[in-house]
């Protein structure tokens, strides 16, 4: 393939190395590189702990990896484990994008994760050094200096290539820099040993490709790119110029999605096989999703459920997934919960154990209103009421008000509220603890007041 024609630039793709084990490390004066700490996930979903982050020392001397669970980690008393604080690595993340900042335009960075960046450093490069290269460890050495963090660099002439220099080769560098051009594609992509190393393809990708005779980047980069995209659709296309080291990506470039919608999930601390405890979470994430709406000035035209069961159902099934257009577009939590309820009603079979809930808020249009209709009283008052709800707990914290079933068996609107990303923040908050209560839960003490008066469909 002639690449001659192809975009050029310098883009870098920057990871935090052992993000959040390096963050845990510094903040205690530790050496990042020396030392064995992992960061270990104890929130209830993950049965029994969950490593989310090891040291590049925990990796060598214990082979610890994100994959293992807490009953792995061995009887050490050198391994340092510490529970996350997701707000902390946001804060960090900030901070690492900010230094970013004065070496790009806010058009050349794009933050692609929590712990990786893509800068394109084409137009600016030459104020900051006599080379990319000098300008990278400019980079590192900033972030190092002031952060105490280590980060690794890919260096390419588009987005991909930078990727894969930062996943196959940067880790391996003295430097912590790997570089990958157009004139090195044959020597740095078509020789990677592992076609799974490679960013975009990963174990089903591998296997649909293994069932074309491919095993290699260099088999793929020699296949038929037509073959390939008659088999495999517009992916096989993307295949075959990744191979190539092609990538037409404009960071600048603002991409819409094509089918708009607001979701919310959760995997639930044990398999819940009561139809009320289920509800309660259900109506919990609804109302949750509602709140999203109203915070992006959004309505909803339509809402989508997907029930996933627990591994020791009694059934070949493994859950469900329906969506339901609505009649009017909204953002009340009560007819929200109402169509998802139904939808639960209507494919649970009332047996096997859920363990996973998903719910989202689709067909999203600008928010105008709710429709009047002759039949139905208006709600406006309703929709009032939770707008001040979300005002409130933007003020005084998710758990500020509440509804009193959320304190019901199954509830877990205070541990979500808690939680980033599905784990500790790390900020002490003011929150309502679960009491243990005896009789009705509307006899507890936790239950604010106005939570009688919101009906059944808000947290």
């Amino acid at each position: 393939m002639d690449s001659s024609e192809e975009p050029r630039g310098i883009f870098l793709v920057i990871d935090n190395k052992s993000f959040y084990a390096t963050v845990e490390c510094t903040m205690r004066g530790l050496d990042p590189l020396t030392t064995p700490l992992v960061v270990m996930s104890e929130a209830e979903n993950t049965n029994g702990g969950l490593v989310l982050a090891s040291s590049p020392m925990a990796k060598k001397l214990y082979g610890i990896s994100n994959v293992n669970r807490q009953r792995d980690l061995p009887r050490n008393n050198h391994l340092i484990v510490v529970p996350p604080r997701m707000n902390t690595y946001i804060e960090k993340n900030i901070e690492v994008n900010n230094i970013y900042r004065e070496f790009v335009a806010d058009e050349d960075l794009l933050p692609y994760s929590i712990d990786e960046s893509i800068l394109d450093i084409t137009h600016s490069w030459k104020l900051f050094g006599d080379d990319p290269i000098a300008v990278v460890k400019k980079i590192q050495k900033t972030v190092h200096d002031r952060l105490k963090l280590v980060t690794t660099v890919g260096v390419g002439e588009n987005p991909l290539q930078a990727k894969i220099a930062l996943d196959v080769y940067a880790k391996h560098d003295p430097r912590f820099i790997g570089e990958i051009t157009y004139d090195t594609v044959k020597e740095k992509i078509w020789s990677i040993p592992e076609i799974t190393d490679v960013w975009g393809i990963n174990e089903r990708t591998a296997k649909r490709l293994a069932g074309l005779g491919i095993h290699s980047m260099t088999e793929l980069a020699h296949a038929d790119p037509f073959i390939l995209k008659e088999k495999m659709g517009v992916i096989g296309a993307q295949l075959y110029a990744s191979a190539w080291g092609i990538d037409r990506t404009d960071l600048a470039e603002e991409v819409l999605p094509k089918d708009k919608s607001l979701g919310n999930s959760q995997v639930l601390p044990r398999d819940y096989t009561r139809a009320e405890e289920i509800e309660v979470v259900i109506r919990e994430i609804g109302s949750q999703v509602a709140s999203r709406l109203r915070a992006h000035d959004k309505q909803a035209g339509g809402v989508y459920l997907s029930i996933g069961y627990s591994l020791s159902t009694p059934t070949e099934e493994t859950g469900f997934a329906h969506s339901l257009k609505l009649s009017d577009s909204t953002v009340d939590s009560n007819l929200i919960n109402e169509q998802l309820l139904y939808l639960f009603y209507t494919y649970w079979d009332g047996v096997s154990p859920v363990r996973r809930i998903s719910v989202a808020a689709t067909r999203l249009a600008d928010r105008y209103g709710e429709q009047l209709d002759l039949f139905n009283s208006p709600k406006y008052d309703m929709v009032k009421l939770e707008d001040t709800v979300d005002a409130i707990r933007k003020r005084f914290g998710k758990t500020s008000i509440m509804r009193a079933s959320s304190l019901e068996k199954g509830g877990t609107f205070i541990e979500r509220s808690q939680l980033v990303g599905g784990h500790a923040g790390g900020w002490t908050k003011l929150g309502i603890k679960k009491p243990k209560a005896k009789g009705s839960v509307s006899e507890s003490s936790a239950a604010l007041p106005i939570a009688g008066a919101l009906g059944t469909g808000s947290p």
